[in-house]
């Protein structure tokens, strides 16, 4: 099909594709602060749980950061339409965050979650995965370096001991949530910042 299109409308077609790729990540890095949350959240849920009260630490943590986050997200969804691309991103998110919750909150309330192996590693592939899918959508290298920290976490998770697992948790929620999102939020102010100068 592409073989009877004109040179310039292949073109365009390309430059359109490519464009609707960086507007992606424009959306993603202005939404990055939902990783910085999120990832100060596994934080506190993971202290809090480690000063026994797992049962109650990772639900109640986690339906309070989901309820900061909805908050925010209603309040800016009125000034910023949605496209297809951005909702594209959003499902991948979503889904992975109700999965999460599901499988966290069933294992706190089940007594599981002290087995930290397990927990880790579905946790760590989970976020892998959104992560993955979102950068192989977006085109976006940084991303996928986030889904490889979480991977590798999850290979660590299987084979480390207590400390290794513990060290292993706590540096992929910094490098893959907090790093990536201040990182987000980095550009995303150096783009206003730019604009604003350009006006």
């Amino acid at each position: 099909m592409t073989d009877s299109l004109p040179t310039n409308e292949l073109a365009e077609r390309l430059n359109l594709i490519e464009s609707m790729m960086a507007e992606g990540r424009r959306k993603v890095e202005s939404w990055s602060w939902t990783f910085l949350l999120w990832g100060v959240a596994y934080y506190i849920a993971f202290f809090w749980g480690g000063w026994g009260h797992g049962r109650y630490a990772w639900p109640i943590t986690m339906l309070a950061a989901g309820a900061l986050t909805m908050y925010i997200v209603s309040r800016r969804r009125a000034s910023s339409p949605a496209t297809t691309l951005s909702r594209a991103i959003g499902s991948i998110w979503a889904a992975t965050g109700c999965s999460l919750f599901i499988v966290l909150c069933s294992l706190g309330y089940s007594g599981r979650l002290s087995e930290a192996h397990s927990m880790i590693a579905v946790f760590a592939a989970m976020l892998g995965l959104a992560n993955a899918a979102s950068a192989l959508t977006l085109r976006w290298k940084a991303q996928m370096v986030c889904a490889i920290v979480w991977w590798a976490a999850a290979i660590v998770a299987c084979y480390g001991n207590g400390f290794v697992l513990m060290v292993d948790f706590l540096a992929a929620v910094f490098f893959g949530q907090i790093v990536f999102g201040i990182y987000g939020m980095y550009n995303e102010s150096q783009r206003r910042a730019r604009s604003v100068a350009h006006a």
